[in-house]
């Protein structure tokens, strides 16, 4: 133990809490070769001021085609074979692969003018995750980690972040304390496995293992009294918390409608949109769902039909879906991506490359004034030409719509100070 104490470190919520409660079930000791959270780098509650109480952010790995999805150039050699649909917003198209969000398009604000500094996958998706670039030194927090870090709690029995889906590893909670990082959901028909008690475990036995433990970890604290320690001890207590709310209900889709379910794709992104409603419904304040497989390289047009019909039915299910519950002005729902893809087609792959120079991205509810394309493309797609808008651009403009403090300061465990979203600007145009 003395030998294994040095080597502690950070633990992430992604290690943590997709094993936690299976350990609890059997009450397992403190895993003393695991790595445990970080000091916690003097936050503050910050009462939201923003028209967004939650968020629902859609992230579609691997780098979104724009021209093929919601900046269409009809006629034009870059387009290829898509055609592009009137919606029901004179004046704003999209690729004939989105008729079910043609219709809803009155919801979203198109942004069309994103632009990237970062090409390659792993610096892409951690620049629009954090507003940082990737480096050595420091791994830095995502929106989600600094909305549970810096906003109250909506629901104190459920965790304030969660992630559905899969290729946002090492992303999350950065320098901050893992209770701050997302709590991840792999499949969403499985919802929070491991949350019950197996039938052998009545609720006196497992209060003495549970007893049983803590006095165990507790000897083990109190011989190495470190802040990384005593948040293990706290990740337990939340665990067991959860285990016993009424709220464990939230994670469960299977208590939706067929038709409901049905409405969402049978398929796991769009179940993940699905639990994804259901979690803010019950005021968990950042939900990312994971939609990966959008690098295009080969195949473009193919593997972007495939894709699309099904971000197409999800994502407009979602939107219909929060409307009619009341929920989309106090919900703000992204769809996001890394960069785009060339505007030029590989001919002997029918492929796009990667693209970061101009991309597209989608902002509906929370106060966003829907019905409307922010920023402009050449006429072929190639070049920003109107409102501009970077990646900290877009993130603080989320932040804004959360009420997040753009100018706070958080001090990572080096002494350096960091903010929510860089230096970026909101775009606060958007918003009604």
């Amino acid at each position: 133990m003395r030998q294994l104490a040095p080597h502690l470190d950070e633990l992430t919520r992604r290690t943590f809490l997709s094993q936690a409660a299976k350990t609890l079930l059997g009450v397992g000791a403190l895993p003393l070769v695991s790595t445990i959270a970080r000091a916690k780098p003097g936050a503050t509650d910050v009462s939201t001021t923003g028209s967004a109480q939650r968020v629902i952010y859609l992230y579609m790995g691997g780098g979104m085609s724009h021209l093929d999805t919601f900046d269409p150039k009809p006629g034009e050699e870059t387009q290829g074979p898509v055609d592009a649909l009137d919606t029901n917003v004179p004046g704003i198209r999209v690729s004939a692969y989105f008729p079910r969000m043609a219709k809803q398009m009155d919801k979203v604000a198109v942004i069309n003018s994103l632009s990237s500094t970062q090409g390659a996958h792993a610096q892409g998706r951690y620049f629009m995750h954090t507003s940082y670039t990737l480096r050595g030194t420091i791994q830095h927090p995502d929106l989600g980690a600094y909305s549970s870090l810096l906003l109250p709690k909506g629901n104190e029995m459920l965790p304030a972040n969660v992630k559905i889906g899969g290729n946002s590893s090492g992303l999350g909670g950065g320098f901050l304390e893992s209770e701050y990082a997302a709590l991840p959901i792999g499949d969403p028909a499985a919802g929070l496995q491991h949350s019950q008690l197996p039938a052998r475990i009545t609720d006196d036995l497992f209060l003495r293992r549970l007893q049983h433990v803590r006095r165990m970890n507790a000897r083990f604290a109190r011989k190495f009294n470190t802040k990384a320690v005593r948040a293990y001890s706290g990740m337990y207590d939340e665990a067991v918390k959860l285990m016993h709310s009424e709220d464990l209900k939230a994670f469960d889709i299977a208590q939706e409608s067929a038709t409901t379910r049905a409405a969402y794709g049978q398929d796991k992104f769009g179940q993940g949109c699905l639990l994804a409603r259901r979690l803010v419904e019950h005021e968990v304040r950042f939900v990312e769902v994971d939609y990966g497989g959008w690098d295009t390289h080969t195949d473009n047009f193919v593997r972007v039909s495939e894709k699309s019909q099904v971000l197409d039915q999800a994502l407009a299910a979602l939107l219909q879906d929060l409307a009619d519950r009341g929920l989309l002005r106090s919900t703000l729902v992204v769809l996001a991506t890394e960069f785009g893809r060339t505007p030029d087609i590989v001919e002997d792959r029918n492929g796009r490359n990667h693209y970061p120079k101009a991309f597209t991205c989608l902002l509906a509810g929370g106060g966003i004034r829907g019905g409307q394309a922010y920023g402009k493309t050449d006429e072929q797609g190639r070049e920003v030409i109107d409102d501009q808008v970077s990646v900290p651009d877009f993130n603080a403009t989320i932040a804004h719509a959360l009420g997040l403090p753009l100018d706070h300061e958080v001090i990572s465990p080096s002494k350096r100070p960091f903010k929510v979203a860089a230096d970026g600007a909101p775009v606060t145009s958007l918003f009604a």
